[in-house]
């Protein structure tokens, strides 16, 4: 058995489509079927079920998938840790999030103390950070809401508020504070359902008595903003998303604490670098100085 049989199974075994693992291995699909039939052959069984082109994953595969991805991340983690040792001030570190509205900040102020090391970050959903966290394919996530597991460990690093931002020349814009109910008849520009901000302010509104009215759903939560200073509605907006740049009021909800907790996540079994430790520092000293804000 070969270490590259078993990182073309990984491949193939998640995407369960051989032309596209080929793509994404950047190999020809005929050497990666002939490496796979080797791999079945050296292990006696097949780990595929194949109808035409469809390929999926039979028990004996998904039961050899586990223990692969274990012993691939294993080698993974040795090959940092020796990388760390030769080489401490250069490197990558590897970062997910779900809201990008506070990582210009952290970045900049990390790379004003490592300026060698490189950063390669994914703005991802919810369930796609959770995979890669358990892969272990990330030394950090920066997630709301906090995701707890057994192999996940979990800091809360900010409470955010999430305030009400209407266009200057709206009838609220006067105001330094609104209640819900006001809000009832409202048109709203939003993320579609499944971010944490959206589902939280749908959950809050609906306890509240009533459902609020889109007229935008989408997933780029900058683009909110801009959207509000236009007049095409008016939106629920993190703190740490607000930008006093804009034509826009911000105002505090009255009768609800409407928040959203910022946590910091790792796998507990990666192996953590010196310069991933550090970025650390900094991510809880910026939140931590606009806690005192």
């Amino acid at each position: 058995m070969e270490l590259l049989q078993l990182q073309y199974f990984l491949a193939v075994a998640r995407l369960e489509h051989m032309t596209e693992a080929a793509r994404s291995l950047h190999v020809t699909q005929s050497s990666l079927s002939k490496t796979i039939q080797r791999l079945e052959e050296d292990l006696g069984a097949p780990l595929f079920d194949r109808t035409g082109r469809k390929l999926r994953l039979n028990e004996i595969g998904r039961r050899f998938l586990r223990r692969a991805e274990k012993a691939l991340f294993e080698l993974e983690q040795g090959k940092q840790e020796i990388s760390d040792l030769t080489s401490p001030d250069h490197g990558t570190i590897e970062l997910a999030v779900t809201n990008a509205s506070t990582l210009p900040n952290i970045l900049r102020e990390f790379r004003k103390k490592h300026p060698h090391i490189q950063f390669h970050v994914q703005m991802l959903t919810t369930q796609e950070m959770i995979t890669l966290l358990y892969r272990g394919e990330v030394d950090f996530c920066l997630s709301s809401p906090p995701i707890k597991g057994d192999e996940i460990e979990c800091q809360i690093v900010y409470i955010d508020p999430i305030h009400v931002a209407v266009p200057m020349e709206h009838r609220l814009a006067e105001r330094s504070s609104v209640s819900l109910k006001e809000l009832k008849d409202e048109w709203f520009v939003g993320v579609k359902r499944g971010y944490r901000t959206r589902d939280l302010v749908d959950s809050v509104c609906h306890s509240a008595g009533f459902v609020l009215h889109y007229v935008y759903e989408g997933n780029e939560p900058a683009r909110l903003s801009a959207l509000v200073e236009a007049g095409i509605g008016i939106a629920f907006i993190p703190s740490t998303a607000m930008n006093s740049r804009e034509n826009i009021k911000y105002l505090q909800v009255e009768d609800h604490e409407l928040v959203r907790e910022i946590a910091l996540l790792w796998n507990k079994n990666r192996y953590i670098s010196r310069a991933a430790l550090e970025f650390r520092e900094v991510v809880v000293d910026y939140f931590g100085t606009l806690s005192k804000n």
